[in-house]
């Protein structure tokens, strides 16, 4: 038999509150009104603005940088507060500058060769020669698409790409605040449009050490060891949706944590070239520039998918490779969570610790985020699917029913992975709960246990008393017969005055009265529960009522005549 690992901390002592939920009222521009709550105060510098609301195209030839301007030179009714509360405002202005936005280039031809472009650093100094460069479209000769992974993303870069591409500023703010968004934007038949996927997923991440992801705690602290942010003081556990869950197992370099992870991609289709921008965020949990790069220039090299990129000119083809990275790693973490699982249901039995129900009950909380990230990871693979290339129409029917038809085969492939991964979850779940049965009912068998030891006890106590009794029972004659002899009264010794009818004349009275005064107080479990205590204290006249009442019913039940006898 393989070791039995012993069985190590719940994770809901290591977590750690990483980011507030999501604002999914601010995702795209669907809303009227961009990061405006319905208690704020519109901007009335805004409402008496003569400006159009959509300003003219910018040839960018001498327009003295107005990418500075971004977002209010391009969407007017983005304001200095809507800036602000979008977290657009902290990324433009408050970016550091001794860190340079570095931007990792992949390149598509027609053939559907991928090329892996030299990278851009951005810096404080560099951002003119970045701007010429988007001025200037240089590109390879006969590129379909280019791949542009932003890390590091600083504000002239952020301004510059929206300002050059006309990209809406829910993508920016969605990628910024991690809300999941998906909307087209800038349609033109014929021509091309904006897509934007915005969305959470799951990924598992390794840990090296046994204190990343928890808080350092005051060792005079007596609930040092049990308590972190989402600890209140009072000993009660938070459980947040938004925090890493820490799977802990022997050995301990098999511990993982399960964190939630960011894919924000914009994607220009256009017939005169494709622009797919990629947001990473700087936070170490969240998929970087660099790694993401590489795993697409990696895909180009697929057989499978060389075929479909030679076949169709569509771009959204480079897209449903980011979902891809998706469904792996969702895939992964949710291999991981089921080794956790299993783990768990091995000390279900053998363990009397509590905690591992409440390890229990915290996954299945996170199991419940879990299928709504994987629900919102369909509608996304959805919208791709019913959202058509308007750039497609300038090809022929038959090429672009082609491309059509292939885009349909692949969003199916997706989806038929999401329902696997669904399933999966399901089944976790329902093995969550079989395990949490399965510890509620090792509890019960042990209080079975313990209170047939204690019905044992009492019997073996019962036993004994009963013993008493029949010793009791055989002394008590006796002892009756010497008490009534030695009585001193005048039958029994002629000097004293006191007689039997005297000892029966107040033992009888006093007997009566300690037996009424004792009924009183517990003649309440005989007669109704509404009975009061006045109406206990003559409890002999009820009682007699009742056997007398009893007595003439039974006698009319008896005397009256059956009806089947009548007929």
């Amino acid at each position: 038999m393989p070791p039995r690992h012993r069985y190590m901390p719940p994770s809901s002592q290591d977590f750690v509150l990483r980011r507030p939920p999501p604002s999914h009222r601010h995702s795209g521009p669907s809303v009227p009104w961009p990061w405006i709550n319905l208690n704020d105060e519109v901007d009335g510098e805004l409402l008496r603005s003569e400006a159009p609301p959509i300003p003219a195209p910018c040839n960018h030839v001498n327009c003295n940088g107005c990418w500075n301007g971004y977002p209010r030179s391009r969407f007017p009714n983005w304001g200095d507060s809507q800036v602000d509360r979008s977290g657009i405002y902290d990324a433009i202005h408050e970016y550091n500058h001794n860190v340079p936005c570095t931007i990792h280039r992949v390149d598509v031809d027609d053939r559907g060769y991928f090329m892996d472009s030299e990278k851009d650093e951005v810096t404080e100094q560099t951002k003119g020669d970045f701007w010429e460069l988007l001025i200037k479209h240089h590109r390879p000769r006969n590129s379909r698409v280019r791949a542009l992974f932003m890390e590091n993303m600083s504000g002239p870069v952020l301004q510059m790409l929206g300002t050059i591409y006309n990209i809406e500023p829910f993508f920016f703010s969605s990628s910024l605040s991690w809300i999941p968004s998906r909307f087209q934007e800038e349609v033109q038949p014929g021509r091309g449009d904006h897509i934007t996927i915005t969305l959470t997923f799951l990924k598992k991440i390794k840990i090296k050490k046994t204190t990343d992801y928890v808080k350092p705690v005051v060792a005079s602290d007596p609930m040092a060891s049990t308590r972190n942010e989402d600890t209140p003081a009072s000993g009660g556990r938070v459980i947040n949706s938004q925090t890493p869950l820490v799977l802990r197992s022997e050995p301990s370099s098999n511990n993982c944590s399960l964190v939630l992870d960011l894919l924000a991609v914009h994607l220009i289709r256009n017939v005169e070239g494709n622009t797919l921008i990629s947001y990473h965020d700087s936070d170490r949990e969240a998929t970087s520039a660099h790694y993401l790069h590489e795993r697409m220039h990696c895909a180009g090299q697929s057989v499978y998918w060389q075929n479909i990129f030679q076949r169709s000119p569509d771009p959204t083809f480079v897209l449903l490779i980011f979902i891809w990275h998706a469904i792996c790693a969702w895939d992964e973490a949710l291999e991981a969570l089921y080794a956790h699982i299993c783990s768990l249901e091995t000390h279900a039995l053998d363990t009397k610790n509590i905690r591992i129900t409440h390890e229990m009950h915290i996954i299945r909380a996170h199991c419940i985020q879990f299928s709504s990230l994987l629900e919102n990871l369909r509608k996304t693979v959805a919208f791709i699917r019913d959202t058509p290339n308007p750039a497609m129409d300038t090809l022929p029917q038959e090429e672009k029913q082609y491309s059509q038809t292939l885009l349909e085969k692949e969003c199916r492939n997706l989806l038929s992975e999401i329902d696997r991964l669904e399933m999966g979850g399901r089944m976790q779940d329902q093995r969550l709960k079989n395990a949490l049965n399965l510890v509620f009912s090792n509890v019960n068998i042990n209080d079975s246990k313990r209170m047939k030891e204690l019905t044992e006890a009492a019997v073996r106590d019962s036993a004994a008393m009963k013993q008493i009794a029949y010793l009791t029972m055989i002394f008590l004659p006796s002892s009756f017969v010497a008490t009534f002899f030695g009585m001193n009264v005048r039958e029994f010794s002629k000097d004293t005055k006191g007689t039997l009818q005297h000892y029966f004349e107040i033992a009888v009275p006093l007997t009566l009265v300690t037996i009424w005064v004792i009924m009183t107080f517990q003649s309440k479990h005989l007669f109704a529960s509404g009975s009061t205590f006045w109406m206990r204290l003559v409890w002999p006249w009820i009682l007699f009522k009742q056997v007398f009442m009893k007595r003439e019913i039974e006698k009319e039940e008896e005397t009256s005549i059956p009806l089947d006898s009548i007929v």
